[in-house]
């Protein structure tokens, strides 16, 4: 089973605003091949730092209001929620060791 969340307008709240740890949120879409380059990194890191980290993953095209909340453009977008609030955020597709630049500060 996979460590990461999928996230939906029902639990985005509760999985991402009221985390108690940060959570990184993959914001992708099924035919984006960027996307699909970094989906293992993202299932490692999720894993790696299980309970230090959350890694949720939503789909843009199913939660495009979401989406649009956070002014979400290209895909993938990354972005890093501490407290309920944007910690740092970064577009595109990058190795591991990028993405975990992106939340390292934090755990």
């Amino acid at each position: 089973m996979s460590a990461e969340v999928t996230l939906t307008a029902e639990n985005f709240k509760q999985e991402v605003l009221e985390s108690e740890i940060p959570v990184l949120v993959d914001f992708w879409a099924e035919w984006c091949m960027p996307c699909k380059m970094i989906g293992p990194a993202l299932a490692q890191i999720a894993e790696t730092y299980k309970g230090k980290i959350k890694v949720g993953k939503l789909n843009v095209d199913d939660q495009s209001d979401i989406a649009s909340q956070y002014g979400i453009i290209s895909i993938p977008t990354l972005i890093v929620f501490a407290k309920g609030q944007v910690f740092r955020q970064k577009v595109g597709a990058m190795p591991r060791h990028e993405i975990e630049k992106l939340f390292k500060d934090l755990i």
